[in-house]
């Protein structure tokens, strides 16, 4: 299906004054023709001022108006025939219809979110018209396994609009629900191909060669793959996929305790490393320089009492309390 976009029917506050001004010369008309003796003329006038004061309002169904960044679908007698974009006051054939088959589908993004204070019985027609507008869908959490098998909680804003109108009204059944779908579906796929945090011997490119990447250290290269993965799959539907970004992103209420454990310990054995690393560098510059300042001579068993000290103050968790010796080792 392709779009044809109509121009040049802009018409529609002429059609509107030319429509109420004959209202007025028909209603004149039948006046007129009652108060006037009888005749032949005056019968057809009358009849057809009243035939007019009948059908005359026909010609209101045909008018259309559209604001910004909206469009309008058009079909007769179920042929498309073309669709409205700009902004403006339109009369069209009477006897088009309108088509939106997602006007009645609420899905938690911008435009069909009801906001507060909005009577709940009060009753809404839907519009047959097609937002042209940038939406922004947020669909539920979803729990998906992760390369390594461990479940995750991840969920995603994915920012459109439609680009094509006549491939999201003919080209699916309901362009709102199926991008939603496809997101969920998109979501998954890309989501199994990284763990959740680094991980050895893991492939996420496809290239053959282990990597660095994740769903927590690559979040931007994870929101373009799932964001190319979307588009390709909503192209049919006249859809553009403007961004798509991770706006939640856990373990598991199952294993998340357990994996909290496991980044602390982590941590920690991270964290004494570190600690190790420094204090063997200070002690081995303290012997150093004791050796080239020819401060104090130390044997062997002095030397391994002092790096014992050393290591032990710097490395215990706790400030060392210091204790005098005034005598000797021997």
């Amino acid at each position: 299906m392709t779009e044809k976009v109509l121009h040049g029917k802009k018409n529609g506050m002429l059609i509107l004054l030319l429509t109420l001004a004959l209202y007025i010369v028909a209603v004149l008309g039948i006046i007129l023709a009652v108060n006037s003796n009888g005749g032949v003329l005056n019968i057809i006038v009358l009849a057809l001022c009243i035939a007019y004061v009948a059908l005359g309002w026909i010609a209101l169904c045909g008018l259309r108006v559209l604001k910004p960044q909206e469009a309008l679908v058009l079909t007769l007698f179920g042929k498309y025939i073309g669709t409205i974009k700009d902004a403006g006051f339109y009369f069209v054939n009477p006897f088009c219809s309108s088509v939106n088959p997602a006007a009645r589908t609420k899905l938690n993004q911008s435009g069909d979110v009801k906001t507060k204070g909005v009577n709940p019985n009060e009753i809404e027609m839907p519009s047959k018209k097609l937002s042209l507008k940038i939406m922004t869908l947020n669909n539920a959490k979803q729990k998906i396994n992760d390369c390594l098998g461990n479940p995750v909680e991840i969920g995603i804003a994915v920012t459109w609009r439609i680009t094509d109108t006549a491939k999201a009204v003919f080209n699916v059944d309901n362009y709102k629900e199926f991008l939603s779908l496809q997101c969920d579906s998109a979501l998954r796929n890309i989501v199994r191909i990284y763990p959740y945090d680094v991980a050895p011997n893991v492939d996420t490119t496809g290239d053959g060669h282990a990597d660095e990447g994740s769903l927590r250290g690559s979040s931007e290269t994870v929101a373009a793959r799932i964001k190319a993965e979307i588009q390709s799959r909503v192209d049919e539907a006249g859809i553009e996929i403007i961004e798509a970004r991770i706006t939640h992103l856990a373990y598991a209420p199952e294993i998340a305790a357990v994996m909290l454990q496991r980044q602390q310990a982590s941590a920690i054995i991270d964290a004494r490393k570190m600690i190790v690393d420094g204090a063997v560098g200070m002690v081995e510059m303290a012997l150093e320089r004791l050796s080239e300042n020819k401060t104090v001579e130390l044997d062997e068993e002095r030397k391994a009492a002092m790096v014992s000290n050393l290591l032990v103050v710097l490395c215990g968790n706790h400030d060392a309390q210091p204790i005098v010796n005034t005598g000797s080792l021997y």
